[in-house]
């Protein structure tokens, strides 16, 4: 696998790119990509990082693993490709802007490209994934490559709003330093859990004021 990827990410995670771990994952990937019908494309695998250089992420949202269906997944999590109808948990994240923010979200349009380029870091867990078998590349390695990335972020950036949705989201952050950074915290978007505390919880004005307070720019959501 070709780690093509943005050099001021390149610089920061040198060290893990040269991990006997690392050499493990890329082998499984590569092999994975050879045989069989993976998401995304092997060129968007890192586009998380290519679209928010590490200089620029001043919000990091965290997802699972990509979509698993044809023509969706494009390396930033939640996010589809353009002419995809924006799925569920995407369509509740948009009526909590709306409610939230007091804005008109386009609910056809489901590419969040424009957030990675105002500097929100789309980051699933798992970068890849076997088409229609969700959670198929848990457990080779991505995790702990994310878990880096993470920790990275929170040690190397000062005043870093991370939102966590869901269980599994918030047990990745547990690597963050909360005492220099805003952790936003609430149940999954998911239509099985949005009514229990996804909707209503106010993290897009949150993040904004709190981006505002360090004179930071704010997210054009």
């Amino acid at each position: 696998m070709n780690v093509n990827i943005e050099s001021s990410w390149k610089e920061v995670l040198k060290d893990y790119f040269e991990t006997p771990e690392f050499k493990f994952l890329t082998d499984f990937v590569r092999q994975e990509y050879q045989t069989k019908t993976i998401y995304p494309h092997p060129k968007n695998i890192f586009n998380a990082f290519n679209t928010t250089p590490f200089d620029k992420v001043s919000v990091v949202i965290i997802g699972q693993d990509p979509y698993h269906n044809p023509g969706q997944a494009h390396g930033l999590c939640f996010s589809v490709q353009d002419g995809v109808t924006p799925p569920p948990s995407l369509k509740n994240i948009y009526k909590e802007i709306e409610d939230d923010l007091d804005t008109k979200k386009d609910m056809t349009n489901g590419n969040l490209t424009y957030w990675g380029e105002q500097g929100v870091f789309l980051l699933n867990s798992v970068l890849t994934v076997e088409k229609n078998k969700p959670t198929s590349h848990a457990g080779k390695g991505w995790e702990e490559f994310t878990d880096y990335v993470i920790k990275t972020i929170s040690d190397e950036k000062d005043h870093i709003v991370f939102l966590l949705w869901g269980s599994y989201a918030k047990k990745k952050g547990a690597v963050i330093d909360r005492t220099k950074h805003l952790v936003l915290e609430s149940t999954h978007p998911s239509p099985f859990s949005a009514s229990n505390g996804f909707f209503g919880n106010k993290h897009f004005s949150q993040a904004n004021e709190y981006l505002k307070k360090y004179n930071k720019k704010e997210i054009e959501w």
